[in-house]
């Protein structure tokens, strides 16, 4: 449909607020509102306009790995959001002061160069720098 224009939000469930928040307010995301509604959600936005909401009902004792990227048996669903950046090398720097694990690192021969990290909850971002 040519009346979609853009991605609104990326809707992530988690465990707990305030470890999210902070996890994501180091990679540059502004806390904006919540929780709120009937879920409930909290969001997140980045400069760049991207918008994050927290879906705040996970169970506690919720499956520790991520369903979609962990087990064997490969389910469908979204699997990772992948987020465009400038400078791969700043990037990774930034990642290791704040001792976040970068679990994958992938050069294309056409000069294209991406990485991967998890948030608290496993859930999957990758960080990427088209050729």
């Amino acid at each position: 449909m040519k009346e979609i224009t853009k991605i609104n939000h990326i809707g992530l469930r988690v465990r707990e607020l305030e470890i999210s928040r902070i996890f994501y307010e180091n990679l540059g995301f502004d806390f904006i509102e919540g929780p709120i509604g009937p879920e409930p959600v909290a969001v997140m936005l980045h400069p760049s306009g991207i918008n994050i909401n927290f879906i705040l009902n996970a169970s506690t004792n919720a499956y520790k790995k991520n369903i979609l990227m962990d087990v064997e048996e490969k389910h469908t669903g979204y699997t990772h959001i992948a987020l465009e950046i400038t400078d791969p090398i700043a990037v990774q720097k930034k990642l290791a002061a704040l001792e976040i694990t970068i679990t994958e690192t992938v050069e294309l021969p056409n000069g294209a160069f991406f990485f991967f990290i998890r948030d608290p909850d496993g859930n999957v971002i990758e960080f990427h720098k088209p050729a």
